[in-house]
């Protein structure tokens, strides 16, 4: 019997890490529709350090519209942070299950009272979906899926496109595309900005370091916005950064975008998995990596695993508080950003082409992932796991260095030096896009996280930076 929800698909596999290690669902497209490159991978790297640059946000993640009397309460019920902030802002949602593990965050704003707008990758999406629907909640929701990460000739269309303009010349770019001057709203904070003839919204935020805009309006006007953009931005070198790009600014300010949803055990949440369809993003997740552990729940991360313990408050009522007031958050591991031995990414490299030698899992540049939720060993000395490195595997262009954000046991110091496994165990699994490959190893170095000194300088308090409060 073909499976229907997720809870089937589990019934009929009987092994949940099996299941998705050998997903053969299609490999999973990070950054759907958006050109691969306008100029070249790494100039457009180099641009949101040196310059400004155009980000293409419009096709990637979900965007979740909650608007009714109980929708507040509907978010309040589901998230970790402090529900209560005001009209035209934004903040961190962060969805824990019944025992406190991460199910999925994104970016709540909030344009009304009863207004609310999700923007984030599908498990948080669906977790809210579910409890709107399941919690007795007075709330309108209207999901706006992720665009297709393969066509194969159905057109593309969202509620709304949304771009970044980024780095150190985004506020000359800001101010050309307004015509004139734009306040420099608070970090989060929303406002309006004019484009084109067209009334956009804008959040003051970034993934590139020196903090942007953040803008979105109507899908309908999307090339018009863009190239009036670009226009506007010739005279300061404006560059439009492509898919190739676009993910390795997430490990340079250390952002993990994919742990694996904790949905998959426990009785309170089996009615969320008889929800869940059975070929949904929870269903069909390819999950990668050498780290291979026989239960699923070794796969969980907390809050404080992903440095969002100073989100974490109990002064309100929701789902998995009586579990993390239970924590203590001394026991988690710490995220940090590892640092790959420049001769072992060389020897892996050369590898492809080494017809007698052994052939390891290809390291693909600039990002080397092969599966929706990617969990490498790290070991000491000793052969001890220590840590794990988190699904982006990236060569950042400026720093000539290929890097992953992950986590290591607490008494792990920065500097030390440890062993990455990389490649899956038994030669690979039955990814689509895994081949049959050797395990090696990887000297990496254990640095901080965000590894780029701008970001953790210059960048706003809160999970990216080093003034994070764990």
């Amino acid at each position: 019997m073909t499976p229907q929800t997720l809870q089937d698909r589990i019934d009929q596999h009987g092994d949940v890490v099996g299941m998705l290690r050998n997903s053969t669902a299609p490999p999973y497209v990070s950054h759907p529709v958006v050109q691969p490159e306008f100029h070249n991978w790494r100039d457009e790297s180099l641009a949101w350090r040196q310059g400004v640059v155009l980000f293409d946000q419009t096709h990637h993640m979900d965007a979740l519209y909650i608007r009714g009397r109980d929708a507040h309460r509907l978010i309040s019920e589901t998230s970790v942070t402090t529900p209560s902030f005001p009209v035209d802002s934004a903040k961190q949602y962060v969805a824990v299950n019944h025992d406190g593990h991460v199910i999925g965050d994104g970016i709540m704003h909030r344009e009304g009272d009863d207004d609310f707008m999700y923007v984030g990758r599908s498990p948080a999406a669906n977790w809210l979906l579910f409890r709107a629907e399941k919690g007795g909640y007075d709330v309108d929701v209207d999901v706006d899926r992720r665009s297709f990460e393969y066509p194969l000739g159905r057109q593309i269309s969202r509620r709304y496109w949304r771009m970044q303009i980024q780095g150190p010349r985004a506020w000359e770019v800001i101010e050309e595309v307004n015509g004139g001057p734009v306040e420099e709203i608070k970090f989060f904070r929303e406002a309006w900005i004019d484009i084109a003839g067209v009334r956009a919204r804008s959040l003051r935020h970034g993934m590139a370091g020196a903090p942007g805009l953040e803008i979105w309006g109507p899908y309908e006007s999307y090339l018009q916005v863009r190239e009036s953009i670009l226009e506007a931005g010739q005279e300061f070198g404006i560059v439009p950064v492509g898919a190739r790009a676009y993910p390795t600014s997430a490990v340079e300010s250390g952002w993990i975008p994919s742990p694996l949803p904790a949905v998959y055990t426990g009785d309170r949440m089996r009615d969320y998995r008889e929800w869940l369809p059975a070929d949904g993003y929870e269903g069909r997740l390819p999950l990668a990596g050498s780290y291979a552990p026989g239960a699923v729940e070794d796969y969980y991360l907390t809050p404080w695993d992903l440095r969002y313990g100073s989100f974490v408050k109990f002064d309100h009522d929701f789902i998995g508080r009586d579990a993390l007031e239970a924590h203590d958050p001394e026991t988690f591991r710490r995220k940090v950003t590892f640092a790959w031995n420049a001769e072992d990414v060389t020897r892996i490299l050369g590898s492809v082409v080494n017809v007698d030698g052994p052939q390891f899992k290809y390291l693909e540049l600039p990002l080397g992932n092969y599966g929706q939720s990617q969990y490498d060993s790290v070991l000491d000395g000793a052969g001890t796991l220590v840590g794990l490195s988190l699904l982006n595997v990236a060569l950042s262009y400026n720093e000539r260095q290929v890097l992953s954000t992950g986590v290591v046991d607490r008494d792990v110091p920065d500097g030390a030096e440890l062993e990455l496994v990389w490649g899956e165990p038994d030669g690979g699994t039955r990814k689509l896009n895994v081949e049959r490959h050797e395990q090696t190893t990887v000297r990496v170095v254990v640095s901080p996280s965000p590894y780029s000194s701008v970001v953790r300088s210059e960048y706003q308090g809160g999970w990216r930076s080093s003034t994070t409060v764990l």
